[in-house]
């Protein structure tokens, strides 16, 4: 069974998630959780400051997490999506991506942002069939290549 539920970003399984994910584009980037890289803290995707953290549990195990960070003007931006490697290629990428965009919504949003690295075109891939259309650098994120946008309809 597939279940995606909101779940706090300060505790396990969101902070294994995001840890295992750090780890994982660090190999290919360098480490990306430093000093004048966007934030994607526990604390932006908490529901006091506008976020979520979702997670893909499969027969309830978490296998995908992600996260919405508030950035005003009613947009959000999709944060720290991952799949354990163990569970890809069964579709939880997209349904984290469709799982964020729905709490997105949910929370009065009316834009998603997002982005991706230069070594992660299957990702891209993913955004742009998904909807995202470019624009340019919104976040100042000197590890990505790739900024998308997509307007969520209700």
């Amino acid at each position: 069974m597939i279940d995606v539920r909101t779940v706090p970003s300060d505790e396990p399984p969101a902070t294994d998630l995001v840890a295992a994910m750090v780890d994982e584009v660090s190999e290919l980037y360098g480490r990306i959780d430093v000093p004048g890289a966007p934030t994607a803290t526990p604390e932006d995707f908490s529901a006091d400051r506008g976020g979520a953290f979702l997670v893909v549990f499969e027969d309830g195990v978490p296998v995908a997490g992600g996260g919405l960070k508030r950035l005003g003007a009613g947009a959000c931006e999709i944060k720290r999506m991952f799949v354990v490697p163990d569970a890809r290629g069964r579709g939880h990428a997209s349904r984290l991506l469709q799982g964020l965009e729905d709490e997105a919504r949910r929370l009065g949003y009316a834009i998603a942002r997002l982005d991706t690295g230069k070594h992660q075109p299957a990702a891209q891939a993913m955004y742009e069939r998904a909807g995202y259309a470019p624009i340019g650098n919104f976040n100042a994120n000197p590890f990505a290549s790739f900024w998308g946008e997509k307007k969520l309809s209700s």
